[in-house]
């Protein structure tokens, strides 16, 4: 495979997980885009003051309770860059909530700017880091 193959596969890969991220994928339908050793980490964040490190149960288990905290959510991807296996995506972010956070109510939204990079191998997410930047609430 080439390095242009390789690396477009991997964009679709990204934009495809992203989607599934969107539409509240849990389970099996999220299980298929990581890798079966996969690692996250979360940096430090509004509503992670300490960040997060997730093994693949963990990210699994993550998905399921964000089903109770947000009613929907909204990536929109304003830079994708693929390299190799890494994939680098800035994208603006929009979460109807489900459950009251800080001074919001369910209904109210959170917004951000979000970046993931990612490292694929053998077709699925290898590795995350995840840079959440809420704006403020």
């Amino acid at each position: 495979m080439t390095t242009t193959t390789q690396e477009s596969e991997n964009a679709s890969l990204a934009r495809r997980f992203v989607e599934a991220v969107e539409s509240g994928a849990t389970g099996e339908r999220l299980a298929a885009f990581l890798h079966d050793d996969v690692e996250q980490l979360e940096l430090p964040n509004r509503l992670f003051a300490e960040g997060a490190r997730r093994d693949r149960a963990a990210i699994l288990t993550s998905a399921e309770k964000g089903q109770h905290v947000l009613r929907s959510q909204r990536y929109e991807i304003l830079n994708l860059v693929a390299s190799g296996k890494h994939v680098a995506i800035e994208m603006a972010w929009r979460g109807e909530l489900a459950v009251p956070i800080a001074t919001k109510k369910p209904g109210d939204s959170l917004s951000g700017r979000f970046a993931f990079f990612l490292e694929i191998e053998d077709g699925r997410i290898r590795s995350m880091r995840n840079y959440d930047c809420y704006d403020p609430f």
